[in-house]
């Protein structure tokens, strides 16, 4: 059995990619017309020979492959935030108190507004005088709970989203940006460590006015084997010298 690819499934494109990319070069096309050997040949045994070349590009390759699957672990696990914070921040009861962070503003000012006009009210009309005092002084006590929960909840959304927008990772286009340079990185000592040299290792091998059905790019005929009889001959036909075997002679 051969030995195993080096490449992922997913990298199977690239290296075919590459490797036609070389073939189409100036340098390669002018040893094939030198050569005789056809484009379609020396494809067939640089795909077939991926264990062999792509070891050559490993180095480059182990990078794009693991800053390939850092990026696809952050996609996976790394979604958008959870409105409450960042990170586990999220927690169950986080969406109440964020409800009522945002209720208890209106709340205490529709509740003000109501004890100060029911106060001032009943001081105009000279009735009630120690209840309109209380709803007066309830109003403003409310009026003020609501300011203070509104500076709150202001300070509590300014603080939410300055930590959604700290740098705490680069940006995902970065991240999209470094793993294209590894790629191309990998494809380039693809190009140049392995497949190139292959290539003109073949062709050189091959050599100058090679016929396109050389030994190294056509399978090797393979003869029948031979089924002619044994060198026996039948009894009392066998003649000296032949190593025919002799019966004795019973006539006597």
């Amino acid at each position: 059995m051969g030995r195993p690819s080096p490449l992922g499934d997913e990298d199977r494109s690239d290296y075919a990619e590459v490797v036609d990319e070389v073939l189409a070069s100036t340098e390669i096309q002018r040893l094939l017309e030198e050569s005789g050997v056809s484009s379609g040949q020396l494809r067939i045994r640089a795909l077939a020979s991926v264990a062999r070349t792509a070891p050559a590009a490993a180095a480059e390759y182990r990078a794009y492959a693991a800053l390939r699957r850092a990026s696809h672990g952050r996609r996976v696990d790394g979604g958008p935030g959870p409105l409450s914070g960042p990170g586990h921040q999220e927690r169950p009861g986080a969406g109440a108190l964020a409800v009522l962070g945002v209720l208890t503003p209106i709340l205490a000012a529709v509740a003000a507004a109501t004890f100060l006009l029911l106060g001032y009210g009943l001081r105009l009309t000279d009735s009630m005088a120690a209840l309109a005092d209380t709803l007066v002084r309830v109003g403003w006590v409310s009026l003020a709970i609501a300011a203070a929960t509104s500076l709150i909840s202001l300070a509590a959304v300014y603080r939410t989203a300055a930590l959604r927008s700290a740098p705490g990772s680069p940006p995902r286009v970065n991240r999209s940006a470094d793993l294209d340079h590894a790629r191309e990185t990998w494809r380039t000592a693809l190009r140049d460590k392995a497949i190139r040299p292959y290539l003109l290792g073949e062709l050189t091998e091959a050599g100058p006015g090679a016929a396109p059905g050389g030994p190294r790019f056509t399978p090797p005929a393979f003869a029948g084997p031979d089924f002619t009889g044994p060198g026996f001959s039948g009894p009392g036909h066998g003649t000296p010298g032949t190593g025919s075997p002799q019966l004795p002679d019973t006539r006597r």
